[in-house]
């Protein structure tokens, strides 16, 4: 097996960042799951993979053999804006959400069904902090008890696209196929591939600009909120002073608002195109957009940031890889004689 050549699952997958960034690895998708029909539509036209629906239908005899499990898991119940939203309708959020808080235990269902060599997890920032830390100590702890190694960060997506996005990666290691294994995440690109200029377009239709009664009702609603103290109201970017967006959640498709686009003293401002929503998010020209631009926006807002995942798998395989050699190197110190064919998850180097 070489050793650019593993198998993923892809749960919770979205429109595929996952898929995106472990393919460009070299991975090969063996199922992906989701629940949201046009979420499906768009992976199928996009992989030519259907994905599976409810993952709590999912059973063991569904399950391929697979190298690593890829998750970015519901992420309202613990994010700033979904806790906000769910305490206004008096709605539970975190673990008590029993639809959306609980799908982490699915994950771990899944990975005990088929153990997983590896699992590489994505949430919001939020998730650390949410219920004065205790809801990531049971994600972090009911890691560590099903033997997992797990090494997390905050990784700042504006590093890879110009869209301030912060979100916790996880990436756990099976602990007895990789005793004593190190992982160090990497360090943040120099430069990125895209600039907010090569992302917003020049030429675009006029039903993309606000209406004068939603520019009236935003502005006023900014407006109030600054009396209030608080923060809340549009964000504003002139793509030729600023740097990067807010960032794009799954309400877009409202209003627009934590994203508008100038367009002069005489002409209200735009939303994004789905075109420029793809683009701040690193997936390819050539990504097939099947859906209507209600579904882009709540498809993009609840999307991975594509290069930073990729720039992650790519250190866990360097990181495997070195693992493995090192291996292969004690066999050899050993006087015996290790075959340079190495399996990336494996038992290690092939004994001649």
């Amino acid at each position: 097996m070489d050793i650019h050549n593993f198998k993923f699952i892809d749960l919770f997958s979205g429109i595929g960042g996952f898929h995106q960034a472990l393919a460009n690895q070299g991975g090969k998708c063996a199922m992906a799951c989701d629940w949201n029909d046009k979420s499906r539509e768009t992976y199928e036209v996009n992989y030519s993979l259907t994905p599976l629906g409810d993952i709590q239908q999912i059973t063991a005899a569904q399950l391929p053999d697979y190298d690593v499990l890829c998750a970015g898991f519901p992420c309202q119940p613990f994010s700033i804006a979904g806790v906000s939203k769910k305490n206004s309708l008096g709605k539970k959020h975190g673990f008590e959400d029993k639809i959306q808080g609980n799908m982490f235990f699915e994950i771990i269902r899944i990975a005990q069904m088929k153990r997983s060599k590896i699992m590489f997890l994505e949430n919001v920032k939020h998730l650390k902090s949410h219920d004065k830390g205790n809801t990531w100590k049971v994600i972090y702890n009911t890691l560590l008890e099903n033997d997992y190694v797990v090494f997390f960060k905050v990784v700042d997506g504006s590093y890879y696209v110009p869209q301030k996005r912060q979100r916790v990666f996880m990436v756990c290691f099976d602990r007895k196929v990789f005793p004593n294994i190190k992982f160090d995440f990497p360090e943040y690109p120099a430069k990125r591939k895209l600039e907010l200029q090569d992302v917003i377009e020049k030429h675009v239709d006029n039903k993309y600009t606000l209406s004068d009664k939603l520019w009236s009702y935003l502005q006023q609603h900014k407006e109030n909120s600054a009396k209030k103290g608080n923060g809340f109201g549009y964000g504003l970017i002139d793509p030729k002073n600023d740097m990067w967006t807010r960032t794009m959640s799954a309400r877009y498709y409202k209003d627009g608002s934590e994203i508008l686009i100038y367009q002069g003293v005489n002409k209200n401002p735009r939303r994004l195109t789905p075109n420029e929503a793809r683009k701040l998010f690193g997936y390819p020209d050539d990504f097939v957009i099947p859906v209507s631009d209600t579904q882009a926006y709540r498809q993009f807002g609840n999307s991975v940031i594509v290069p930073a995942i990729a720039h992650t798998a790519e250190q866990i395989i360097k990181t495997i890889k070195e693992y493995k050699l090192g291996g292969a190197k004690i066999v050899e110190d050993k006087g015996f004689v290790a075959s340079k064919q190495l399996t990336l998850f494996g038992e290690g180097a092939v004994i001649c």
